[in-house]
């Protein structure tokens, strides 16, 4: 079974498998970009709030793939929440990335203490894809209540959810609303390298006994197994690294199957403990972040 793209709600074909750049140096973004690229990556995901969209533009025209070629999501940081300033952070984003249209455009997180702004900025979104700016348009960390207090105001139900999911940290209420709606759940850190350097330092999912013994099964690694996990139920997932050698083991997850028996061993895994960032502690005073002009 090969797993290469994934049908959004609005019809447009995406592919399953993105390279992220969260936290990659912006010197460092268009190497690994033009590398992913090459590898056989075709989704890039960053976000405005990350300072390397330049970058990202630079690795894309470098690959010298077609525009075309190249399914380009990035984020709007709250800091540009409201309708106008949304309007506003696309032609800024779409202006360091060197293109006219994104192909998917998310909300980075709620800010449920100034929901308002939040609603104002999903608006603007409705309208840039209404325009042709965008092609898809989506959130991230949105949880079950806050998703439906959007869904409320709003009138499109975004395509994507983008938030933490890893074998330490599944979300199944998150997955389960998004499901719902017709939102496909997305995950950042699929592989748990959060888990390496926030919370309990001591239980990483690189070191699972449970994941190593299903990797050496299928002679894979674990990052392999984990990013197999995804794709096979049904998620998108975005991994990253500088690193050409994980670049490419990374994407090399589409010649293998994991059993039912594997998926539900990986499930039961889940602790119910997030190691990100809380969304409901979210707010403009503690993470304002100035956005640059293009």
């Amino acid at each position: 079974m090969t797993i290469n793209t994934v049908t959004l709600n609005t019809g447009v074909v995406m592919p399953a498998m993105g390279f992220g750049v969260f936290q990659t140096p912006p010197e460092a973004t268009a190497d690994a970009v033009a590398e992913a690229l090459r590898v056989g990556y075709r989704l890039i995901d960053t976000a405005a709030a990350y300072g390397n969209e330049r970058g990202v533009g630079e690795g894309i025209r470098r690959s010298g793939l077609d525009r075309s070629e190249v399914f380009i999501e990035t984020k709007i940081w709250i800091s540009d929440y409201g309708y106008e300033e949304t309007l506003h952070s696309f032609t800024k984003s779409a202006g360091k990335l060197g293109v006219d249209q994104i192909d998917l455009l998310l909300l980075h997180q709620p800010v449920p203490t100034t929901f308002g702004s939040t609603v104002g900025a999903y608006k603007a979104l409705e309208k840039l894809l209404a325009d042709g700016a965008v092609r898809a348009i989506g959130i991230s960390n949105f949880m079950p209540e806050v998703l439906a207090d959007l869904l409320s105001q709003t009138d499109i139900v975004p395509a994507v959810n983008q938030v933490e999911v890893h074998p330490y940290f599944s979300q199944p209420d998150v997955q389960r609303a998004d499901a719902e709606h017709g939102i496909l759940t997305q995950a950042w850190s699929p592989i748990g390298g959060i888990t390496s350097y926030r919370g309990d330092s001591s239980r990483s999912t690189f070191d699972d006994p449970v994941i190593g013994v299903i990797a050496a099964a299928h002679g894979k690694t674990p990052a392999q197994v984990m990013l197999r996990w995804h794709l096979q139920e049904g998620r998108s997932a975005i991994p990253k690294s500088v690193r050409p050698e994980r670049i490419a083991e990374n994407f090399d997850v589409f010649d293998f199957e994991l059993s039912a028996g594997d998926l539900a061993a990986i499930d039961a895994l889940d602790t119910g403990v997030r190691s990100g960032p809380e969304p409901a502690s979210i707010t403009p005073e503690a993470f304002h972040r100035d956005i640059p002009e293009a």
